[in-house]
């Protein structure tokens, strides 16, 4: 059969989109895999569909990472979801709400820019000592609607982010479900670089948006710098986290960045 799809990417973190409102495009965990094949299929990091709500917000949204399996959220995915949702409204929405396995996501619009509001952060775990590909480094962990472990560095150009990350990926102390693997440098008070080994890629990718917000949460625990933190991604995007912090929780917590509509097509499945 033939899927109709977009391609959008939100600061380099490419997707294929589809609209599954009625349910007819049912697809397999290989045929996603192949859907986000860089060298047999479209190629994305991962693929999103716009299926109808069950729990009363406006959409559902469904991603898949590109080895096809699903997973609870994607930041950047769902800037791009959002923007996605309001084109098949005619661009005519201020505001958008939307079903996650990691709860009800909402999103404003802002010329080219989409702010979202994200579900409240948990797991908090600082300061593990890890060997980590023979290396002994401290680590941290925050789940910000997927989990995701964090390293902050002195040079973030001399990390091996294929190797640590992987490891840290399948580390025991993440699993059963591994986690995302992230490496921050401070560039300023409220400003930080990061580089992310995403899980179901298994490699680095361009942005990763959970991870900006979980890098920049531990970067303010770790500091006490106020938000909003900037977060440069390796696309060379800028993103920009803000939240508000009782204690050790935080709400209110909105990531905010481009979400671009590339080209559309159809591919034989």
């Amino acid at each position: 059969m033939e899927i109709p799809f977009w391609k959008m990417n939100g600061a380099g973190n490419d997707f294929v989109v589809v609209d599954n409102r009625e349910g007819r495009c049912a697809l397999s965990q290989g045929q996603i895999a192949r859907l986000c094949d860089r060298h047999r299929g479209v190629g994305a990091d991962g693929l999103l569909a716009v299926e109808v709500a069950e729990q009363g917000a406006d959409f559902r949204m469904r991603y898949y990472n590109a080895d096809g399996g699903e997973a609870e959220m994607c930041g950047n995915g769902a800037r791009c979801f959002a923007r996605f949702a309001n084109f098949l409204q005619g661009f005519s929405l201020e505001r958008v709400c939307f079903e996650t396995p990691a709860g009800i996501i909402g999103a404003t619009f802002h010329g080219e820019q989409v702010q979202l509001q994200m579900s409240a952060p948990h797991g908090l775990r600082q300061d593990l000592a890890l060997e980590v590909a023979g290396v002994p480094l401290e680590v941290h962990y925050l789940n910000t609607g997927v989990p995701h472990a964090v390293v902050f560095v002195g040079d973030i150009g001399e990390v091996p982010v294929k190797e640590w990350g992987a490891a840290l990926r399948y580390h025991e102390a993440f699993a059963p479900k591994g986690a995302n693997a992230n490496f921050v440098h401070r560039l300023g008070t409220s400003h930080i670089a990061i580089r992310t080994y995403e899980r179901g890629v298994e490699d680095e990718t361009l942005a990763c948006g959970t991870g900006t917000v979980a890098c920049a949460i531990l970067h303010h625990l770790r500091t006490g710098h106020p938000a909003p933190i900037s977060v440069d991604v390796r696309s060379g995007d800028t993103l920009e986290i803000g939240f508000t912090r009782a204690g050790d929780d935080f709400s209110e917590v909105t990531l905010t960045g481009p979400a671009e509509m590339v080209f559309q097509g159809s591919m034989a499945i």
